[in-house]
């Protein structure tokens, strides 16, 4: 029994049968067809388009006037980003026949250009070759299967509060996107509601008002309105926003090529910086403890990030099982520990799985081929980057949302399985107790921690590590699985890293 079978839009797509495409992906075993699965895929990569942009302009130190002559060459690293998320996200369909996309990891590479490189002083090459050392550890530990043996020792209620944790943080990035919701005007009040006066804004709530109009009404208009409302919402906006733009004479938005039709739709791809890595700086400059140590903490974030997107977009695809287990979970697990040693080969960061994957499932997406379609859209972008530019992140930010909430959904779905099954022999409670402490507050501390720290990582660690020490202060600690104390060490570790810090340099 899975949790969610169902395309959440409310509009059952109908399975084709007989083409290769169906042989292949098994569509019609999944309740889908081609038409929903490419709608799911162009979804996906709408949302996911961004990181095209905006990882160049980390790894450039483009808002840093005082690193960018360190920094990596714009059109190369959007080359390799490009790339590497296409090359993976399509090895992601092939091999699992799961909707999951991946690109260069949000997080980590502001790790990559701020700590290792701005802070700690290494090059760029050096700083690579930490992600692709990190990135065979991964490996090692998926083909031992202790990263599978990990996943699986997480108790079924943090699993849940992972799931509705990553839906409070896409909300918020979406709110944060859009402009919605801003930094506060100082450390007592960190957050604020943002200028509402503004045409960025004004596109949002544009974009916002279609698309949940889409989605409540779109069913009853016709069905591709109301499996395709995300794309077709995205769209709209894009459209809303370039005509604005063009009004008032390129004002609206000024980031160039952002809502407007771009001069040039094709450009040439530049592989400069492919295969730049040096393995061994890391270890020659800082020393043998602060690289391990720094290799550990990347690892770490790398590891659990990956983890929790699997368990959340995975409820809702219907992936889980009761448990809120992934079955056949080390094929997605060796495609992204590959993606680590990819994205580091290509001076592009870790190319991880990603939380917009979501945007797709919610969109109808369930097999491979929606992955398959993200990924010929991200190797197109290599020569086709000024169209896909033209869509601000005012545009993407609704459908944030909206997939945001739909995530949040799933303790819902998991409460109502419960009361059909409980008092049963063999069903577990699948919901949270919130009131039972013992499990409530880790979940609590999950759920709150992931988007209040822009981490999924901090999240699950908080969550993990309150489990673990609640369990053994009420005498319970033999029901901890042993893997969770060897997660639960290595993330007091994490959390205590910059306090250790001076005592090991």
């Amino acid at each position: 029994m899975t949790i969610s079978s169902r395309a959440s839009t409310g509009v059952r797509p109908t399975p084709t049968s007989g083409g290769p495409l169906d042989r292949f992906f098994k569509l019609a075993a999944h309740g889908t067809n081609v038409r929903t699965e490419v709608t799911a895929g162009l979804t996906t990569f709408m949302v996911m388009a961004y990181i095209v942009f905006v990882n160049p302009t980390i790894l450039g130190f483009t808002a840093v006037p005082d690193l960018q002559p360190r920094g990596l060459p714009f059109g190369a690293t959007l080359t390799a980003t490009a790339l590497v998320a296409g090359v993976m996200t399509i090895l992601m369909g092939l091999v699992t026949n799961r909707a999951f996309a991946m690109a260069s990891g949000m997080g980590l590479n502001a790790f990559v250009a701020f700590t290792l490189v701005g802070q700690l002083g290494l090059t760029f090459p050096e700083a690579m070759g930490v992600i692709v050392i990190e990135g065979v550890i991964i490996l090692i530990l998926t083909q031992t299967n202790f990263r599978q043996a990990i996943m699986y020792a997480f108790p079924t209620e943090l699993k849940r509060a992972i799931a509705v944790g990553i839906g409070l943080f896409i909300a918020f990035i979406g709110l944060v996107n859009a402009g919605f919701v801003a930094p506060g005007p100082n450390p007592s009040q960190p957050v604020q509601l943002g200028n509402l006066a503004g045409f960025p804004v004004l596109v949002f709530m544009f974009g916002l008002l279609v698309t949940v109009l889409l989605r409540a009404a779109g069913p009853r208009l016709h069905p591709i309105l109301g499996a395709g409302y995300l794309l077709i919402g995205i769209l709209l906006t894009t459209l809303f926003a370039t005509a604005i733009n063009s009004t008032f004479a390129q004002s609206a938005f000024p980031i160039p090529g952002v809502a407007r039709w771009p001069e040039n739709l094709v450009g040439l791809p530049d592989f400069s910086t492919l295969f730049d890595v040096d393995l061994l700086g890391v270890f020659i400059k800082l020393g043998v403890i602060t690289a391990v140590l720094t290799i550990f903490s990347v690892m770490l974030s790398d590891f659990f990030d990956t983890m929790g997107t699997l368990v959340g977009v995975g409820s809702k695809a219907g992936y889980l099982d009761r448990h809120g287990n992934f079955p056949d979970v080390k094929r997605p697990l060796l495609v992204d520990s590959l993606g680590a040693i990819a994205g580091g080969a290509a001076s592009a960061s870790s190319a991880t799985t990603y939380i917009e994957s979501a945007a797709g499932v919610e969109a109808g997406g369930r097999t491979g081929l929606a992955s398959v379609v993200t990924g010929i859209c991200f190797l197109l972008m290599m020569f086709l980057s000024p169209i896909a530019g033209v869509i601000p992140a005012q545009a993407t930010a609704p459908a944030l949302v909206l997939v945001g909430w739909m995530m949040m959904t799933t303790l819902a779905e998991s409460e109502e399985m419960a009361d059909h099954t409980e008092g049963t022999a063999t069903a577990p409670r699948a919901g949270i107790a919130f009131s039972n402490f013992e499990v409530g507050f880790p979940a609590a501390a999950t759920i709150l921690v992931m988007p209040f720290t822009y981490s999924i990582t901090n999240g699950i660690g908080a969550g993990v590590v309150l489990y673990t020490l609640i369990q053994l202060f009420v005498g319970k600690g033999r029901r901890v699985h042993p893997m969770l104390y060897v997660v639960s060490a290595a993330f007091v570790l994490y959390f205590l890293e910059d306090f250790l810090q001076p005592y090991i340099t």
